[in-house]
């Protein structure tokens, strides 16, 4: 009897110590604190669109005191989450900027979780039939239009990991009504694994930006993985082929002009821009050296889990400023 209670103490010792590690694993690559929540001018909204039988959802931001043609930023979220989720992982970041610099954010809910973007390979329950993105993120683009009076010519969209591939297909289908695209965490998709149409008259002007150290998607391309473990994505360019690809598509000839800025924490971030004179379309790579996967930005830090998250470069001030810089028509 003895020497049972004794092995059945042991188990309970084991089964504790398991736990408590785990849960000291958790917090290590899991867990990060939340962000401060700002006090802000405006108001959030939750709207509707209905597509193809579908009522699609997303949260519109709205500083106060807003002009007529003001500008609009539509930022979508990685896999499996949502459009409150990608608002608190950039640390409101982009409804900060909103209030400064007078625009509207909108984030937009994802069918199920997952953009349809143009990747062919792998069970994405976006890919079934009659879910259209492009037709749902230029519907909401719409109604803001006819609703309280954006500007048609200044609508913009960023997106991080899945969303940046989404705002990659974007660009390529839907330039006339966004004028500029930002994807962050994302790459072009390889040949074998491409869906997407692109127009005859050229595309959004595109920014890229990444992390080096991204354990997701391989900054010099490949497959997209988890740590070695396969995931859904298939392969992908490496981030300066997928600025080439566009500045390609766009007849911008030439070697791009480059510059690195050194920020703080000894992060290192390179600017590698394609344009000419004479194009209303402009491409850029924002590589940023040791960054991990996820928007870089001063509000919140990302799981461990995800790779380094720098406080530098801020990326919602980053993509603004691209987007602000990008000259109508």
């Amino acid at each position: 009897m003895k020497r049972f209670l004794r092995f059945l103490r042991l188990c309970l010792y084991s089964l504790v110590t398991i736990v408590a590690l785990g849960g000291v694993l958790f917090g290590y690559f899991v867990y990060t604190p939340d962000p401060e929540i700002p006090h802000l001018s405006g108001t959030l909204t939750t709207g509707s669109v209905d597509v193809g039988g579908l009522t699609r959802t997303y949260l519109a931001y709205v500083p106060r005191g807003l002009a007529k043609d003001a500008p609009l930023v539509l930022m979508m979220h990685g896999s499996g989450e949502s459009g409150a989720r990608i608002r608190f992982e950039t640390g409101y970041g982009f409804d900060r900027l909103a209030d400064t610099h007078h625009f509207v954010v909108v984030y937009p809910d994802a069918h199920k979780g997952d953009w349809n973007a143009c990747g062919t390979v792998g069970d994405v329950n976006a890919n079934g039939a009659g879910v259209d993105d492009v037709v749902f993120l230029t519907g909401v683009v719409h109604k803001l239009v006819t609703e309280i009076g954006i500007d048609p010519d200044r609508a913009f969209t960023a997106g991080s990991s899945r969303g940046g591939f989404m705002a990659l297909r974007l660009a390529l289908e839907a330039p006339s009504r966004f004028r500029a695209v930002a994807a962050v965490s994302a790459n072009v998709h390889t040949p074998d694994n491409f869906k997407c149409k692109p127009g005859p008259n050229g595309t959004s002007s595109v920014m890229i930006m990444n992390g080096t150290d991204d354990p997701l998607v391989p900054f010099g391309g490949g497959e997209v993985s988890f740590f070695g473990f396969s995931y859904r994505y298939g392969n992908v360019m490496s981030s300066r082929d997928s600025g080439q690809y566009f500045a390609d598509l766009n007849h911008i000839a030439g070697a791009p002009a480059m510059n690195e800025i050194q920020m703080a924490e000894g992060v290192h971030v390179k600017h590698v821009i394609w344009h000419s004179s004479g194009s209303n379309v402009e491409v850029e790579l924002v590589a940023v050296e040791g960054g991990g996967h996820g928007i870089p930005q001063p509000y919140r830090r990302h799981p461990r889990l995800l790779g380094p998250s720098p406080k530098e470069p801020n990326g919602p001030a980053v993509i603004w400023a691209f987007f602000e810089r990008q000259p109508k028509g």
